[in-house]
């Protein structure tokens, strides 16, 4: 049983959509998922009430500061993987779910404005291993990847993660229009067929990488 943070104080760097692609792999996979909506604005929520979602995965909603920490202890002891989404604000409640999860994973584009925002999540994290008197295993991960053109601002990106020795996932999420369509048209990406959207061949190629990437890491078997 882990638990698994998307944590970012910015917003529209690809937690939710992370969230979702994780969270249908694993239950692909045949295991048990809870997805903590813990983002105000309750995007999972929306997802999951376009069409229905595996049996193996549930949402619960929770958005409050005092109830997040029994939340997730509550759903630990219910599934394999908990996964959750938190909202792109620095609040509380961020620092709580960090105190209780076995990996925390922080999207980054490829801006500086991102790379410095997920610097700020990184120093977070430290605080809160201090709090809680333990290391808390992290990730940063490239979301909304171009999949042919990596720019020089993103190289440059990498190579200052490398040089700081902060810990990044092997694999991007890539920038697919079936990743979009979740959201549109609900479902996870192993229920979608080639006649609802495109390029899914590729798309499930790249979240399996994706999955198995965090697992690895959640393992402690990539260190970066």
């Amino acid at each position: 049983m882990s638990v698994i943070s998307f944590v970012s104080s910015k917003g529209g760097v690809g937690k939710t959509t992370a969230a979702v692609v994780l969270a249908g792999e694993l239950a692909a996979a045949g295991k048990s998922v809870t997805l903590i909506d813990a983002d105000p604005n309750r995007p999972l929520e929306a997802w999951s009430a376009i069409r229905a979602i595996p049996s193996t995965l549930r949402i619960v909603v929770d958005d409050s500061v005092d109830t997040i920490i029994d939340t997730i202890d509550n759903a630990n002891q219910l599934s394999d993987f908990v996964i959750v989404d938190l909202e792109g604000t620095a609040t509380d409640r961020i620092g709580f779910a960090i105190a209780r999860s076995d990996f925390v994973l922080i999207p980054s584009q490829g801006s500086m404005l991102d790379a410095n925002e997920a610097a700020k999540a990184i120093r977070l994290i430290r605080n809160m291993e201090r709090v809680v008197g333990r290391s808390i295993v992290f990730r940063v991960f490239f979301s909304r990847v171009a999949s042919a053109i990596r720019e020089r601002t993103f190289r440059d990106i990498e190579r200052q993660f490398q040089v700081s020795k902060i810990p990044t996932l092997p694999t991007a999420l890539l920038d697919r229009a079936a990743y979009r369509a979740l959201f549109s048209i609900g479902g996870v990406l192993d229920e979608l067929g080639d006649n609802e959207v495109g390029g899914l061949s590729a798309a499930r190629e790249n979240s399996r990488a994706f999955a198995q990437a965090v697992i690895n890491g959640l393992q402690g078997r990539e260190i970066g």
